[in-house]
């Protein structure tokens, strides 16, 4: 398994590891829901670098991505952050990413970790343009510092205003006393705060300076488990769970970052199941009867028939109760339409919600 640069600190704090992608990755330090409260009440840290960053630069750089991502990167400019995928051939999707414009034709995009090889093979054989690619996965530390308390735990460890950079926007300087820290407002959980994009040599002290600013405000380490169980409260999709290879971007809600303006890979296929309709679609649903929905159940109607199945799925610790995502037939998407989770024979009832669930 490969390792951050924050494997002995997870472990020296007590830390329990598990396999993420391919990573040796904290799911989880004093417990998930202790944890998951802490960053809906307060901040808390997440380690997040085993997620991957490409950079993409040089006067064909926007032209290239242009060609393979689904958003409209011409709309932002230089400081602005842009959620988008990556289309296949058929339609599909192979990967969700952030693609950052830092000026000057230059662009870093950031990938999932399981899909940091996957992604970067389908940059080099997609650069018709010409455009300078480089991964430097291996180079960047990833720091999210989530919650409602982020700004004030952090403020002290730059001159930059904090408080003043926008959701998804970011800014590049000295923070901690390091210099070119990307300082960028977004963050897998919804609930405020920052990612932080530094050199990897830098690792040690930027995780004892965040913890020694943060202490006050009751700052904490965060694991994968808490990051499942926020984000699923959030209705975020997981790459692996809620979307891939297979997944038309249309029934997974996908539209509003599908710009069909421009051509892009697949743009034909998915242009034809938006303007056709499509059977199924993500949602996401509330238990009624007690029971905790996973990813692989099977969902049906009231008489059994299968119209579904979850993708994601857990016991929420804001709510209390089953929550969970799925792929449901077009009929039964609408909210307030009662479906049967499936576990162990038995229908268990769910309705659907709009998202995020709190």
């Amino acid at each position: 398994m490969k390792t951050t640069p924050f494997k002995d600190i997870h472990e020296s704090i007590g830390a329990k590891m598990v396999d993420f992608a391919g990573f040796y990755m904290p799911v989880q330090y004093t417990g998930i829901i202790d944890e998951h409260q802490t960053v809906r009440n307060g901040v808390g840290v997440f380690d997040v670098s085993h997620m991957g960053e490409f950079i993409v630069k040089g006067e064909n750089a926007l032209a290239f991505l242009q060609s393979i991502i689904s958003n409209d990167l011409s709309k932002t400019t230089s400081g602005q952050a842009q959620y988008s995928y990556l289309p296949n051939e058929r339609g599909g999707i192979i990967d969700d990413l952030l693609v950052y414009n830092m000026g000057n034709e230059e662009y870093m995009c950031v990938v999932n970790a399981g899909n940091i090889d996957k992604d970067w093979n389908w940059f080099v054989q997609n650069n018709h343009q010409g455009a300078e690619i480089q991964n430097i996965s291996d180079n960047i530390s990833l720091l999210a510092i989530q919650g409602p308390k982020a700004t004030e735990a952090l403020q002290a460890l730059t001159d930059i205003n904090l408080s003043e950079i926008s959701y998804y926007r970011f800014k590049k300087g000295v923070f901690a006393g390091i210099d070119d820290v990307i300082i960028s407002a977004t963050g897998y959980t919804g609930l405020g705060g920052f990612e932080l994009y530094f050199p990897k040599e830098k690792s040690e002290e930027m995780w004892k300076k965040i913890f020694e600013a943060g202490a006050p405000q009751g700052i904490k380490p965060i694991g994968l488990g808490a990051r499942d169980t926020l984000r699923l409260e959030k209705g975020y999709c997981l790459y692996g769970n809620d979307i891939d290879d297979e997944t038309s971007p249309i029934e997974a809600g996908l539209s509003w970052v599908t710009n069909f303006k421009k051509d892009f890979i697949g743009k034909a296929i998915i242009q034809s199941s938006k303007e056709q309709g499509v059977q199924n679609k993500l949602v996401g649903f509330k238990m009624i009867d007690k029971g905790i929905p996973r990813h692989g159940y099977e969902i049906g109607d009231a008489d059994g028939n299968i119209i579904g199945k979850v993708t994601s799925g857990t016991q929420s610790p804001t709510l209390g109760l089953g929550i969970g995502m799925g792929y449901v037939q077009k009929e039964f998407s609408a909210p307030e339409s009662i479906i049967y989770i499936i576990l162990r024979g038995k229908l268990l009832k769910a309705e659907v919600v709009k998202l995020p669930f709190a």
